[in-house]
């Protein structure tokens, strides 16, 4: 069972999703979570202080999709191309989410956040790119963490191009993401 946290995070999700942040107002979001007004404050400030949660919730689903499925006996390309496919699936059935979230942080003094909604992901990729120049896999020109932050920023925006910006075909869709997983093989100089 969720606790009163996750079912304010979960319903502004929701509600955010159907009508859009400026439509949904606080009443709206305890009213769906089946909890009263004063509770949201105990754990929320504001609406907008909401924004960090739901950007971690959405990690969180990143990290697990990504764990499912994720093999280690894999090589370092085919491993990061599931990553790549999973940022892609997560952005396209997220995308309302996604661009609330964007937008709630950038104009709130909470965009400041990011980087540490991100530390998980950056530390999992970093760790499967420092084994992997550990093997001589891919270059070891770059540090690791500064790769993962390189490669989860491109591939961020990649997929928020044609699910956010573009509202692209599936057709656009694997071709933005073929492309990207063939920039990202060249530049971490990955043989085919």
């Amino acid at each position: 069972m969720m606790d009163k946290r996750e079912r304010i995070i979960q319903s502004a999700i929701k509600l955010f999703q159907e009508k859009g942040i400026d439509k949904t107002t606080i009443s709206d979001i305890v009213r769906n979570a089946n909890i009263a007004q004063g509770t949201f404050y105990i754990y929320f400030p504001s609406k907008l202080s909401l924004m960090p949660a739901i950007a971690e919730e959405m990690v969180h689903v990143l990290m697990e999709r990504i764990k499912e499925k994720m093999d280690t006996k894999n090589t370092v390309e085919q491993q990061l191309q599931h990553i790549i496919h999973v940022i892609f699936e997560v952005n396209k059935q997220y995308s309302e989410v996604q661009a609330v979230v964007y937008a709630g942080l950038a104009s709130s003094e909470h965009i400041k956040e990011w980087e540490i909604v991100y530390e998980p992901c950056y530390q999992m990729i970093s760790q499967l790119l420092e084994d992997a120049q550990e093997k001589g896999e891919v270059t070891s020109t770059i540090s690791p963490k500064r790769m993962a932050k390189l490669l989860i920023g491109l591939v961020e925006s990649a997929a928020e191009q044609v699910y956010l910006y573009d509202h692209s075909n599936e057709e656009e869709a694997g071709k933005q993401k073929e492309a990207v997983q063939q920039f990202l093989l060249d530049a971490l100089r990955i043989d085919k």
